[in-house]
């Protein structure tokens, strides 16, 4: 499996029969997985698209939302439950104008979830930790 380091962006490939849970990142030695979502700009979120191939859960925000901010301390707990089955980023729709209208963003929280970086799933508004676990493992089945 190839995946994306939360660190330095560098590619890893992951043997199918190594725990991903302790894998280290080839270039820079950090954790491949640090059980906390990613804050990210458009230029890594890309990268994380195009090069992972291990689900990813996004949650497009902005700072000046209230429902966003009351959604974060679930999000980060629900990545502590789903990594490493997927990777899950956080991106600032105010700083990430273009990637927001690329993607449709009209409302935000919005959580996406891709794989091989195509949209496979969608949901608008502020979930729970219960509820983002178990909409992202029915999405990724």
């Amino acid at each position: 499996m190839q995946l994306v380091c939360p660190s330095c962006q560098a590619i890893n490939r992951l043997p199918a029969d190594r725990n991903a849970s302790d894998a280290q990142c080839g270039k820079c030695k950090e954790p491949l997985f640090q059980s906390m979502p990613l804050e990210v700009s458009a230029s890594v979120f890309s990268r994380h698209l195009e090069k992972n191939e291990l689900p990813i859960v996004v949650d497009f925000w902005a700072s000046w939302c209230g429902p966003c901010q009351m959604m974060a301390p679930a999000f980060s707990a629900a990545a502590a439950e789903l990594e490493p089955d997927c990777r899950l980023l956080k991106l600032n729709t105010e700083n990430a104008q273009q990637v927001s209208a690329q993607w449709g963003i009209r409302s935000i929280p919005t959580m996406i979830v891709f794989k091989s970086g195509k949209e496979i799933a969608r949901t608008s508004g502020a979930l729970d930790k219960n509820q983002i676990v178990n909409w992202v493992r029915q999405s990724i089945r």
